[in-house]
């Protein structure tokens, strides 16, 4: 999965990231993201939660922050892309 997507934040500026992998867990939605233009280019990744509402119009994404929940969905992502590790520091 590599497609682009555009989210506004808060502050209502525009950032493009480009999905690597989307996965489940417990019923939340979660994508792993990339700033990197492309494959060989070295960009930071991101894990995004759907904090969405159904009554919302569009999807909600909040990084994920909790340390505990970032390491479980981490480790998903690592198993997803066999080329993934991901350093916590």
């Amino acid at each position: 999965m590599d497609n682009k997507v555009i989210f506004t934040t808060d502050d209502n500026e525009t950032v493009e990231f480009h999905v690597l992998e989307q996965t489940k867990l417990n019923g939340n939605t979660y994508l792993l993201v990339t700033d990197a233009d492309d494959n060989d280019e070295e960009g930071n990744a991101y894990i995004l939660k759907d904090v969405s509402a159904e009554t919302d119009e569009s999807a909600i994404y909040d990084v994920v922050e909790d340390d505990k929940e970032l390491e479980a969905i981490a480790k998903i992502f690592e198993e997803l892309l066999d080329d993934v590790k991901f350093d916590y520091n």
